[in-house]
């Protein structure tokens, strides 16, 4: 059996406003181990904006993850749903 593999994340995230969302989404998919990025809108203040993001990828690594966003200003506020499979 395989050692195990993040194969999908669901957060909750907390980003200023800028970058904007589209720049936001395509620097996420830069990251090793991510294909797909989807994100969405869920509220909005007057200096930051709460994000729903799905992450799907062969294998995401949670921490290198965790400070790519950083790099952005923007922060993991929760875990939602992981999906893990072993290869």
């Amino acid at each position: 059996m395989g050692e195990p593999k993040i194969k999908e994340l669901v957060l909750d995230v907390l980003k200023p406003h800028t970058p904007p969302l589209p720049v936001f989404a395509s620097f996420l998919a830069e990251h090793n181990g991510v294909d797909k990025v989807e994100v969405s809108l869920v509220e909005m203040d007057e200096r930051t904006e709460s994000l729903g993001v799905i992450l799907h990828g062969p294998d995401i690594d949670y921490d290198s993850l965790k400070e790519h966003m950083g790099k952005q200003g923007a922060v993991i506020h929760s875990v939602d749903k992981v999906t893990v499979e072993t290869e």
